[in-house]
């Protein structure tokens, strides 16, 4: 059991550096509203995650060939993404003086929803979380107990992993500026219309590309 936490935390740490817009908006959540807003918005993310691991755990690798046979799937999350991110760059903001940065409470409740569904729209991550099953799941005797303690041991690093830079992220807060937050946002939308067009671009790719097989037996490799 301890061997299964000591392989979880790395994996976790790794899993809160992963570049995609979830990283970016929550390092903008921070810095724009603070401590607890990010922290709500990233609990809305983790909720997805616990989500796709469940899904994942009670498919199988054909639920995953499935997946990659359904370009489509990749194609919706994208524009999704894609328009997100453009309504981002041109929103304009109301307020001309300088920003309010304090969060109603109101307000959580629609940032836990928005951590949640810009992490549920993209079909990778369910396929990521997958994988990391079909990966270590022989490894863990596919017991039950020890998935659980795995992928809870795995999704408490990323938490505590990102609380450390939901902290980094708000000492900007002090620096931030009408004109700066403005900035923020306009290169959260151009990051976003990036991750949207990866994706839908992912989808309109020939399906050998979606070597799965092949990618597993290097993580495979990685972890031994």
């Amino acid at each position: 059991m301890l061997e299964d936490i000591q392989a979880a935390i790395p994996l976790g740490f790794f899993l809160s550096f992963m570049i995609g817009p979830v990283f970016f908006v929550l390092l903008e959540t921070s810095a724009v509203k603070g401590f607890r807003a990010a922290l709500v918005f990233d609990l809305g993310v983790i909720l997805a995650d616990i989500i796709f691991i469940t899904v994942a755990y009670f498919s199988s690798f054909q639920l995953l060939e499935n997946l990659s046979n359904q370009p489509g799937l990749y194609v919706f999350g994208g524009v999704i993404l894609l328009v997100y991110g453009v309504i981002t760059f041109l929103k304009k903001d109301i307020k001309k003086d300088k920003p309010s940065l304090k969060t109603k409470k109101g307000d959580y409740i629609g940032l836990f929803v928005k951590g949640f569904l810009l992490n549920f729209i993209n079909i990778g991550v369910l396929v990521f979380w997958l994988g990391i099953i079909i990966v270590v799941g022989p490894n863990l005797e596919n017991t039950p107990n020890r998935i659980i303690v795995f992928f809870s041991t795995m999704l408490a690093a990323y938490l505590i992993t990102d609380i450390f830079k939901i902290l980094l992220a708000k000492q900007l807060k002090k620096k931030l500026t009408h004109k700066r937050i403005h900035r923020v946002k306009k290169g959260l939308g151009i990051i976003l219309v990036i991750c949207g067009v990866v994706l839908i671009i992912k989808g309109f790719l020939p399906k050998d590309q979606f070597n799965i097989e092949k990618g597993f037996e290097q993580m495979e490799k990685i972890t031994e």
